[in-house]
């Protein structure tokens, strides 16, 4: 394994055992429930829009490694950002698992441990289950 492969996989592992913004925000926020039936993986989702911006997300996972990381690393991008941020963000996640890192001319460091995501077409929907419950919390703010 190439060092910058065990360099992402320590990465991986570590949002896995100390996962950020874990927890229930318990007042007003918008929840959305995720669920892998391929492996099991499952998700809470919780976000609390103010100005125009995501004031405040977490959540709670029972899931692989990926998938919780993947929360953990989505759920630190997004504060403080505004939907078309995330729409953006959202868009360069799913290019950056689906073909791969060598197309894309500038890669947020946070996302580049997902690069080899794309070999692995069984990991991509739990990579993915967290920013597709993103999307269903986000939907349901646009709506309201």
């Amino acid at each position: 394994m190439s060092e910058i492969n065990e360099l992402y996989q320590e990465i991986i592992l570590d949002h896995n055992k100390h996962p950020r913004n874990w927890g229930k925000i318990e007042s007003n926020a918008l929840h959305s429930e995720g669920f892998n039936p391929l492996c099991g993986d499952r998700l809470d989702l919780y976000l609390k829009f103010e100005d125009g911006k995501v004031q405040d997300i977490s959540f709670e996972a029972n899931g692989c490694a990926i998938s919780k990381a993947s929360a953990s690393i989505m759920t630190s991008m997004v504060k403080g950002k505004t939907i078309k941020e995330i729409d953006e963000i959202s868009h360069q996640f799913h290019d950056i698992i689906t073909k791969g890192c060598e197309h894309i001319d500038e890669i947020d460091e946070a996302l580049e441990v997902f690069c080899g995501v794309k070999d692995y077409p069984a990991r991509v929907k739990c990579a993915s289950l967290a920013w597709h419950t993103l999307n269903d919390v986000i939907k349901k703010e646009t709506k309201e």
